[in-house]
C-alpha cells in the first residue's frame, strides 16, 4: 500500500512507523488514522515483525494533536463516529500482540499523547512536551485520554493534566510514570532499538501472552487476573517454544524460538 501521510519501513524484525506530516507538526486527520490502521494491521499479520517503533517526522513533534480544521466541522453525530473510528485504531495498537514502542520526539499533545499512551511503552527525547489540552478547545479527549491517563499515572495527576490542559516536560512525564525513559534526541531511536532487540530474543508467544495478561488483567479484579494468568501460563507451556526454551536452558545454549 502506498501511504501519503506515514512512512513504513522494516529492518531486522522491527517495523518503523513514522507519521510524516512535519509541516503541520504531524497533526492527525482521519486519513492519517486510516493509514495507521492499515500499517498496523499489516504489522500484526507479518510474522517476521516482532516489535514496532512509532515516531513522528522532523525534530519538533511526535504528533502535535488532531487536525483542528477537520475537527471543527464535526457535529454531535459525526463526532461520535469520528472518536469511535480513532479509538479502534488505538485499540489495534494497544492489543497488537507485538510490542509497540513510542519514540516521542517533541510535542505529543491531545491525540498524539493518546496514541503514545496506547503504545506498549514510551520513550521521550529531552525536548518532548506532553499534554491533553482538549478543554482549551471546549471538548474532551476522544481517543482514550480520559481512560488511559488515569490508569498510567493515577486519578489525581490525570485530573490535574486533563482539567488544566497544561503541557508537561519529558522530565515531569518521566517522574509521574507517563514515559518510561528520557534520552537525547540522537539516542531516542537507538535506545528503542536496543529494547526491541532484547524483546526479539525472547519467545514470541510468551511475549504475546504476557502483553495479553497485563492488558486484559488491568480491567479485572485481582482474582480474575490471576485466573487469566494461570490459563495463559498453561497455554504457553503447551508451545514448542516452551520446550525449546527449557531445553536450551538445561543444555546451556541460546534458545532458537519459532513462535510455535
Amino acid at each position: 500500500m502506498n501511504f501519503e501521510s506515514i512512512l513504513l519501513d522494516k529492518k531486522s524484525a522491527i517495523a518503523y512507523v513514522t507519521v510524516n506530516r512535519p509541516k503541520v507538526l504531524n497533526a492527525l486527520n482521519m486519513a492519517t488514522m486510516e493509514e495507521l490502521r492499515a500499517a498496523f494491521t499489516g504489522i500484526k499479520a507479518d510474522r517476521e515483525v516482532r516489535v514496532a517503533i512509532l515516531t513522528g517526522a522532523g525534530e519538533k513533534a511526535f504528533i502535535a494533536g488532531a487536525d483542528i480544521a477537520e475537527l471543527s466541522k464535526h457535529d454531535a453525530v459525526s463526532a461520535k463516529e469520528y472518536t469511535h473510528r480513532g479509538q479502534s485504531v488505538l485499540d489495534l495498537i494497544e492489543n497488537l500482540g507485538k510490542p509497540v514502542i513510542a519514540c516521542i520526539n517533541g510535542f505529543a499533545l491531545g491525540g498524539g499523547c493518546e496514541i503514545a499512551m496506547a503504545c506498549t511503552m514510551r520513550l521521550a527525547s529531552e525536548n518532548a512536551k506532553l499534554g491533553q489540552p482538549e478543554v482549551k478547545l471546549g471538548i474532551i479527549p476522544g481517543y482514550g485520554g480520559t481512560q488511559r491517563l488515569p490508569r498510567l499515572v493515577g486519578k489525581g495527576i490525570a485530573m490535574q493534566l486533563l482539567l488544566s490542559g497544561e503541557m508537561i516536560s519529558a522530565a515531569e512525564a518521566h517522574r509521574i510514570g507517563l514515559v518510561n525513559e528520557v534520552t537525547t534526541g540522537a539516542e531516542l531511536i537507538p535506545r528503542a532499538e536496543a529494547i526491541a532487540q532484547k524483546i526479539i530474543a525472547n519467545a514470541p508467544l510468551a511475549v504475546q501472552y504476557t502483553m495479553e495478561a497485563v492488558n486484559k488483567g488491568m480491567n479485572m479484579t485481582l482474582a480474575e487476573g490471576l485466573y487469566l494468568e494461570a490459563v495463559l501460563f498453561g497455554v504457553a507451556c503447551a508451545t514448542e517454544d516452551k520446550k525449546e526454551g527449557t531445553t536450551a536452558f538445561l543444555e546451556k545454549r541460546a534458545a532458537q524460538f519459532k513462535g510455535k
